[in-house]
């Protein structure tokens, strides 16, 4: 069972599962990639994580769009257009009966593809994109949704866009895993990140939220992804007439709040129970219920 956030249990269905991998579908035993492939190498690709909900995957324009930006800003090219990757991940559900079943995340993974040997120019690779669709059996557990997680502030910052802009889902993910070690064995589930100005930014995984006064909080954006749950919770207030802000705001207001949440892909929203040892509320608060289910609701909508 992983840990945080991403609490699921072990699915066996996962074992038989077929791995799209190049347009090929590909039992999960036997999918590779070459060690000279430009992700294993160096950590040069984009990804997205993805829901399916009724067969339909949520807010799949919002994530290829950040996809396709991710890959121009890179200046990779994916090789192949969206709408044959749409049909690529539809027929990867398909393929493995997952076109009427609850519960199923995608990890979407693009790299630039094989290169001639272990080197960083980008003139080096001899192939196209490698493009992998992992397809799998994963939802988060009742208790994290509804008792939520609880969260340690690390040493390692969110760094500013000239050193590597967190704008860019890459591959390289090697500060938010530095972040995790840290929090993980501080006892806590994942870790809260400051800024380069000590303001609080995001979560090693998820985006962060507080509740206080009936006001919803998060960071400016300016130092974290732009992550597609963070903007639909923010949609969702503004739809509803909660006051919703994007700030800067420090530790001592997040000790102070009334609540917290986190948001993601893969969970959605859940409850930030304690923050640095400081209690927060036993389990999920009002607002925090609230915008769990509102968040169910544009979901259904966005499929239907």
């Amino acid at each position: 069972m992983a840990k945080g956030t991403h609490d699921f249990t072990a699915d066996p269905r996962n074992e038989t599962i077929l791995i799209n991998v190049n347009g090929v579908m590909t039992p999960r035993a036997e999918a590779v990639v070459s060690v000279f492939d430009s992700g294993f190498m160096l950590g040069d690709g984009v990804w997205e994580g993805l829901r399916v909900h009724k067969g339909r995957i949520a807010f799949l324009d919002a994530h290829l769009d950040r996809l396709f930006e991710g890959s121009k800003a890179i200046a990779m090219d994916i090789g192949i257009t969206r709408e044959i990757l749409i049909e690529r991940l539809y027929e990867t559900i398909s393929e493995n009966g997952m076109a009427d079943q609850e519960g199923v995340h995608i990890r979407l993974m693009v790299t630039r593809g094989i290169r001639s040997t272990p080197y960083q120019d980008p003139r080096v690779v001899i192939s196209s994109a490698t493009i992998v669709i992992i397809p799998e059996y994963k939802e988060a557990l009742p208790s994290t949704v509804e008792n939520g997680i609880r969260l340690f502030t690390v040493h390692v910052r969110r760094g500013d866009p000239a050193v590597q802009d967190q704008k860019l889902n890459s591959h390289s993910k090697l500060n938010c895993i530095t972040a995790c070690i840290q929090a993980t064995q501080a006892g806590a589930d994942e870790a809260l990140m400051l800024d380069p100005h000590g303001f609080v930014a995001t979560c090693n995984s998820t985006h962060f939220f507080i509740v206080r006064k009936g006001e919803v909080w998060t960071s400016t954006g300016n130092y974290c992804l732009g992550g597609i749950t963070r903007a639909n919770v923010i949609r969702i207030c503004r739809e509803n007439d909660i006051p919703v802000f994007e700030k800067n705001f420090s530790l001592t207001d997040v000790y102070g709040a009334d609540e917290a949440f986190v948001t993601g892909t893969f969970a959605g929203v859940v409850p930030a129970t304690e923050v640095d040892g400081r209690i927060l509320t036993e389990g999920r608060g009002p607002m925090v219920e609230r915008l769990q289910g509102l968040y169910k609701e544009l979901i259904e909508r966005d499929v239907a």
